[in-house]
């Protein structure tokens, strides 16, 4: 008798007519093996294996660089359900309109299962996806990503409850490109691509778009957000989930190094990217899906991450980098400047003299978390790690503060929900616009993002201490352009504001938009920044922020009923206090 997931492999290979079909079992020797084969096809290139050992080069299609909202859609049965915030289709004729393009897509290729777990092995709030692919690269990227293999099959056993994924390169046309998902399903699809962000299905696919729908209807949170923990000196560690849109210094964050001056502190990674939050025990306890990491390369040193440097130094792929002559990866911000020539992220000779980018300007690694220095001691643990502060944050040049807190649970959902950021190349479109972005989630969200802000509010009253929510803004820019705040492992002076918040050892000052810090309770001890400069980074303009809250009231009218009357009582209240 064959399993539900015996049938749909068939079912899938009836359509897509693969050449072969391989169940992936995550062991070293068949990574190993898919890594040899796409060296002889040049799907890979080696690296320089002294100095990056296990590491490989790959090079995606010009047209094929980034994740592709435009193309990303939601497809549930009621359109209202996907929302403004979601490109919808209606199943039937996505299922007719790109079933069309998955008919005989995997002739002359090989049919990758890929069973997956997502979450560390034991722990109950785990979950189990299997992605069908053509795609290698994908395959041996999924292993690096998840617990890939065997782990899954064994957690999944005969039962069909698990998230289907079915990818197919296609012809790499944009305009035969969709990554369809299909919440009420379980389901997602997508073809045309094999950027990471739209093929690794298990990671925005599942462990967002479609777990934020599940996490709504099961009670829990899905959230594109870095899991962090704060050791002081006296041995107490505050574990803090933070929300940033992508290429806002949230990985950086996630893997501060504490400066020469905070003596006795430590920060532990827990995740860089995805948290997924349950009740328990009258609190928040989060786990991180992943199993590796999926950073931006352009920007990455030693100064700005350490610890990221020290992970992607062996077992790695990257994409979309330069390769220099002797067989290392360079990317723009990379340690020690760029090099006399290379190759560029396309494979063309290249000079500084080029006028062009020698990596791409959203070029990547995929490196295993259990490598990072960083890596918590409690990254695994089954029942996750309990969460007493969650940041919103993002690129502002002007307005938003330093930092500030909510002034309650209702108030924080409302400072999430009306975040916004500057954009940046992760996403295919303009660089350097303001735009909303709640909780970071807006290309996330698997569902009506009116409805979201209503699972939010009622996920406080479902714990006894809900998390501390705050707002943070690293780079907040002064009159002639340059930054106030040095950022980078500096900003463990402003998470410790948040934690002494966290256990009532601070008072703060109230303002109209929340509660600030006094002058004084951040310590500016041996770093180059004023009385003067921080009074700056923390002042209210009450101008530009009415003017803000009305674009943010433009944005959320757009949720129409689905918005809840506590986000309208938020949104009037802060007006009201503007103007007082």
């Amino acid at each position: 008798m064959s399993t539900p997931l015996e049938r749909w492999v068939d079912e899938c290979a009836g359509i897509t007519r693969p050449k072969a079909v391989h169940w992936c079992d995550g062991s070293q020797s068949e990574y190993d093996r898919l890594v040899r084969e796409m060296l002889a096809t040049r799907t890979l290139v080696e690296l320089n294996q002294q100095e990056y050992p296990g590491c490989y080069l790959h090079r995606s299609d010009p047209n094929d660089v980034a994740r592709t909202e435009h193309l990303t859609f939601l497809c549930t049965r009621n359109k209202d359900d996907a929302g403004p915030n979601n490109n919808w289709m209606s199943p039937p004729e996505a299922k007719e309109k790109v079933g069309a393009l998955f008919a005989g897509a995997m002739r002359e290729r090989t049919m990758y299962v890929v069973p997956y777990l997502m979450g560390p092995v034991s722990s109950p709030y785990s979950q189990v996806g299997v992605e069908i692919t053509d795609s290698p690269y994908v395959a041996v990227s999924m292993r690096i990503m998840t617990r890939m293999g065997k782990v899954a099959l064994d957690r999944l056993g005969a039962s069909d409850y698990f998230v289907k994924g079915l990818h197919s390169l296609g012809d790499l046309s944009p305009d035969r490109r969709f990554i369809l998902h299909f919440p009420e399903e379980r389901t997602i699809w997508s073809v045309g691509s094999g950027y990471g962000g739209n093929a690794l299905l298990g990671k925005k696919c599942h462990a967002l778009r479609i777990a934020s729908w599940m996490a709504r209807e099961e009670g829990w949170l899905a959230e594109h957000m870095l899991i962090v923990g704060i050791e002081e000196p006296s041995g107490r560690t505050t574990y803090i989930a933070a929300a940033f849109p992508s290429a806002c210094g949230k990985t950086n964050l996630a893997m501060l190094v504490p400066p020469a001056s905070h003596k006795g502190y430590k920060v532990w990674t827990v995740g860089d990217d995805i948290a997924w939050m349950n009740p328990a025990d009258g609190q928040l306890r989060a786990i991180n899906p992943e199993a590796g990491f999926f950073g931006v390369a352009p920007g990455t040193n030693s100064k700005t991450n350490p610890n990221m440097m020290a992970t992607i130094g062996k077992n790695s792929l990257f994409t979309n980098v330069a390769l220099t002559p002797r067989g290392t990866p360079y990317w723009e911000g990379m340690d020690g400047g760029p090099p006399p020539e290379a190759l560029d992220w396309q494979g063309r000779p290249w000079t500084p003299a080029s006028g062009t980018k020698a990596a791409h300007p959203n070029s990547r690694f995929t490196t295993p978390a259990h490598q990072c220095p960083s890596m918590s001691p409690a990254w695994e643990s089954p029942a996750g790690v309990p969460i007493s502060a969650i940041v919103f944050g993002g690129r502002r040049a002007t307005l938003m503060p330093l930092v500030f807190q909510s002034f309650n649970w209702q108030h924080g959902v409302f400072l999430g929900a009306t975040m916004a950021s500057e954009t940046t190349a992760a996403a295919t479109s303009a660089v350097g616009v303001v735009r909303q972005d709640p909780m970071a989630m807006l290309p996330f969200c698997g569902y009506n993002m009116g409805d979201y802000f209503g699972h939010w509010l009622r996920m406080g009253t479902r714990v006894a201490t809900p998390p501390q929510i705050f707002r943070v803004n690293w780079f907040r820019q002064g009159r002639d352009g340059s930054y106030l705040w040095p950022g980078f492992g500096e900003n463990l002076r402003v998470l410790r504001w948040i934690v002494a918040r966290v256990h009532g050892e601070v008072a703060a000052a109230d303002t109209p938009i929340g509660q600030v810090p006094r002058a004084g309770d951040i310590d500016l001890t041996g770093i180059d920044v004023s009385r003067a400069t921080l009074e700056e980074l923390l002042a209210i303009d009450r101008a530009g922020w009415l003017e803000a809250a009305a674009a943010q009231d433009k944005f959320l009218e757009q949720f129409g009923d689905r918005l809840p009357r506590e986000i309208r009582e938020e949104q009037a209240a802060l007006v009201k206090r503007l103007r007082a």
